[in-house]
């Protein structure tokens, strides 16, 4: 198995940038829930060992690897919310989460890695898009970890606000629990009515009243 490594920073960095930031998103599957985006700025000499993007290690494994990087990296969490998200459509909300994230940091880096194939069009510093980069950058695969632990410990508080639609277990994607579950307790505030299956659902409800 090929795991990320530091080449796209040093690369970054022989071209003049000096403070690279690994920026990656979490959350557009789901129905349910904002989308985050984390930005991190590593250490070279302090290095977590095991970095690799967040969908590839255990929940355990995970949850120690935030632990560490929140220790020894510069980090910002950030989100777009479920109104931003149907407002604007996904993409653009995650690339919202991004810019924000990237804005977050205590200082600005010289230069982003940005997990896809596009860089968010409201950024206006140095950037550069890596398809899978959460599996070929180590500052992207923290950003990976950062973003998908903060979002599904802020699913398990929500879950504890709607129980029964499982949040705490499926993070709001559209698991067959959950998607049972909104036809039989109904849609909450924090599902994505641009979404088709919370759409067709609202808009059945609107055919059954009309």
């Amino acid at each position: 198995m090929t795991l990320p490594d530091f080449s796209f920073e040093v690369a970054a960095q022989r071209r003049g940038h000096a403070r690279i930031a690994g920026v990656d998103e979490v959350g557009r599957g789901p129905l349910a829930g904002p989308v985050v985006a984390a930005a991190v700025v590593l250490d070279p000499a302090h290095l977590p060992a095991g970095l690799n993007d967040s969908k590839k290690l255990t929940l355990a494994r995970r949850e120690a690897l935030f632990a560490q990087i929140m220790d020894c990296a510069e980090v910002s969490i950030a989100q777009a919310s479920v109104a931003e998200i149907d407002t604007h459509n996904i993409l653009r909300a995650s690339h919202m989460a991004m810019v924000r994230a990237i804005a977050g940091l205590a200082r600005p880096p010289d230069h982003a890695l940005i997990d896809g194939n596009m860089v968010p069009r409201d950024l206006t510093l140095s950037a550069e898009p890596i398809v899978k980069g959460d599996a070929r950058s180590l500052s992207i695969a923290a950003a990976s970890i950062i973003a998908k632990v903060w979002r599904d410990r802020h699913m398990v508080d929500l879950a504890q606000q709607f129980p029964g639609y499982g949040w705490d277990r499926n993070a709001g994607y559209p698991t067959a629990a959950h998607q049972s579950a909104l036809v039989t307790l109904g849609v909450t505030p924090h599902h994505r009515r641009s979404f088709k299956p919370v759409h067709n659902i609202l808009y059945q409800d609107q055919i059954v009243s009309g």
